[in-house]
């Protein structure tokens, strides 16, 4: 089937001073709500990604479990969460970073069996890296190879990029 070319930035709505002055929040519920939006989106993420051996893909709490599930899905591979404390039953691993004001913490249950697993790490935004880094770093500490991380929406003037260490699939980008 080929390729669906359409311009993600149709499909992301900006909203200035949200969610406080200065900042412009790249809101993607237009892409959720458009059948044709998100199977290009899932369908743009499966050829960036041919070629590549995966047999997981984790999503980060939360809007990266709405593309993590359907990306497997699609893969014919494995879903997983990763999620903040308290949403998790069982034993869990943790992984904690700061953030511009204070600091946060991912889990994932310690049966996960994720050790020596190729992840592929999917989140809805790049910002600064620190959640996606985080992330990284917790699967990574429990043994799994983390070849390439995937977003729906990159704010390269943060940098995030650079924090993660591994190559980013990002379907739109913005500078601003």
């Amino acid at each position: 089937m080929p390729v669906s070319n359409i311009d993600f930035n149709e499909y992301v709505k900006g909203y200035p001073n949200f969610p406080k002055p200065g900042i412009l929040f790249r809101d993607i519920g237009p892409l959720l709500a458009s059948a044709k939006g998100m199977y290009s989106a899932i369908e743009q993420f499966e050829v960036q990604l041919s070629g590549i051996k995966l047999d997981l893909v984790a999503g980060i709490e939360s809007r990266g479990f709405l593309f993590s599930t359907l990306l497997a899905a699609r893969l014919g591979i494995g879903s997983m969460m990763i999620r903040k404390p308290g949403k998790l039953p069982g034993q869990l691993v943790h992984q904690s970073y700061d953030l511009e004001y204070g600091s946060a913490t991912l889990t994932i249950q310690k049966d996960a069996q994720v050790a020596g697993r190729s992840i592929l790490l999917i989140d809805d935004l790049l910002a600064t890296g620190g959640t996606m880094a985080a992330a990284k770093s917790l699967l990574q500490g429990c043994g799994a190879v983390v070849p390439v991380c995937a977003v729906v929406v990159e704010l390269a003037a943060l940098g995030g990029r650079t924090v993660i260490d591994a190559p980013v699939i990002a379907l739109q980008v913005y500078d601003d």
